[in-house]
């Protein structure tokens, strides 16, 4: 049984809220990271730069998961949309609000810091060619989306442990990734700080790379668990908001 469409709408507005600002504090801290570390003269390190996202990530899914899913990232949308745990015609509205977040955040440290380290933006390492940073970009999102679609399906849902799951893989990115292409991983987070710094030459990286590995990680969890993640996926994918049945109804719909 829907519920009443007042009812409907209010939920659709917490997640997309949900969305936006769980990017935005996902943008900011990331981003804000390596413009921080500028401005400071190193005192964040690299460390600290790649593991606050990790951090941040695993606290908005535990603050914020049961509301929206805490997708935080356009390519799990499409992730979980191709898995069959998210609907469609959803997908638009949760990248829209996601690259609003992505935006705003970029605005804020440029507001606050002025020019520093291209608003945080992510870019190609020193040394590195534009083809090792999209391969790396590839591979290190394979293994985040694998991550996030193994961690919250039905046959291997970890629970609030899938958060610590996530946010260990976003972090050993940016460890073994950052100095190749910054281990963006995510179109959003890089879309936002370079339009706000004006240098788009090598966003394709960061939008073709992530996209490439959110595909091979669907296409795995095919292989490894068959077709959809199941009524827990379908929770993990959406958020829980509604009882059980309203959810399975919902997705069905």
């Amino acid at each position: 049984m829907r519920e009443p469409a007042g009812s409907a709408l209010t939920v659709t507005l917490r997640r997309l809220f949900a969305e936006g600002l769980g990017t935005y504090l996902l943008v900011l801290v990331a981003a804000g990271a390596g413009v921080v570390d500028a401005v400071s003269g190193g005192e964040v390190g690299r460390v600290a730069t790649v593991a606050a996202p990790g951090l941040l990530v695993l606290a908005v899914i535990l603050s914020a998961g049961a509301v929206s899913g805490a997708h935080l990232n356009p390519v799990v949308t499409l992730a979980f949309a191709a898995r069959g745990d998210f609907r469609w015609t959803r997908v638009p509205s949760y990248v829209a609000a996601q690259l609003v977040g992505a935006v705003l955040a970029a605005v804020t440290l440029r507001v606050l810091f002025g020019d520093v380290a291209h608003a945080g933006a992510t870019v190609v390492g020193p040394g590195f060619t534009a083809v090792q940073a999209l391969s790396v970009e590839v591979l290190a999102t394979l293994t985040l989306v694998s991550t996030i679609l193994g961690s919250s399906s039905g046959a291997q849902n970890v629970g609030p442990l899938s958060a610590m799951a996530v946010g260990a893989a976003i972090a050993l990115g940016g460890l073994w990734a950052g100095p190749v292409s910054g281990a963006s991983m995510n179109p959003a987070r890089s879309i936002g700080p370079q339009l706000v710094d004006g240098d788009v030459h090598l966003l394709w990286i960061y939008l073709v790379g992530p996209v490439l590995g959110a595909g091979l990680a669907v296409a795995g969890a095919r292989v490894l668990r068959g077709p959809g993640g199941g009524p827990v996926g379908t929770r993990s994918a959406q958020g829980d908001l509604h009882s059980p049945a309203a959810v399975r109804s919902d997705a069905a719909a």
